[in-house]
């Protein structure tokens, strides 16, 4: 029996923060490299909070339990504070860190598309592709840290979109 959904406040107020994040980045990619690793770091913090919280509800809605929700929640606060307090560090490794925060949220964004598979058909295959183009960007990211350099912000920016627009089609 498929429970009815619900509006998730949390997945709408993480949507909008993203994509907020999103239209910064788009701004002057050139030269908000330090904002966007300000906010990226915020929003790492918040997206471990947001993972730590929705654990207790997955097992509600799924009747499974998630300890890699745990891993993945404390691994981003760790992950999120390293950069708010290591701004030079945080611009030295950008295309490296990001390229692996993205390969591995995808990845992980594939692993659980599965428990949407019965509540709708559609936001699965949505699921499947943007976590598929997510991959994508992050191997882009991860061997061409020259050129991820220079062009971080706007992907950082497209990321961040992409998972936004997840989150909002998700809090309905």
């Amino acid at each position: 029996m498929v429970k009815e959904k619900k509006f998730s406040w949390s997945y709408f107020i993480l949507g909008l923060l993203y994509i907020f994040v999103a239209l910064i980045a788009f701004q002057d990619p050139a030269s908000d490299l330090v904002a966007v690793v300000l906010l990226f770091s915020i929003a790492a913090i918040l997206k471990g909070i947001f993972e730590l919280f929705i654990r207790s509800k997955l097992k509600e809605f799924t009747g499974t339990k998630s300890t890699s929700l745990i891993v993945l929640g404390i691994l981003d606060l760790i992950f999120g504070i390293f950069l708010l307090f290591n701004m030079q560090a945080g611009l030295i490794a950008l295309p490296y860190v990001f390229a692996t925060w993205f390969i591995i949220d995808s990845i992980w964004g594939l692993y659980i598309s599965g428990t949407f598979k019965e509540i709708s058909k559609g936001y699965y295959w949505f699921m499947i592709i943007i976590n598929i183009l997510g991959i994508v960007i992050g191997i882009v990211l991860l061997f061409n840290p020259v050129t991820s350099a220079l062009t971080l912000a706007f992907l950082v920016g497209c990321y961040f979109m992409i998972s936004g627009i997840c989150y909002l089609v998700a809090a309905f």
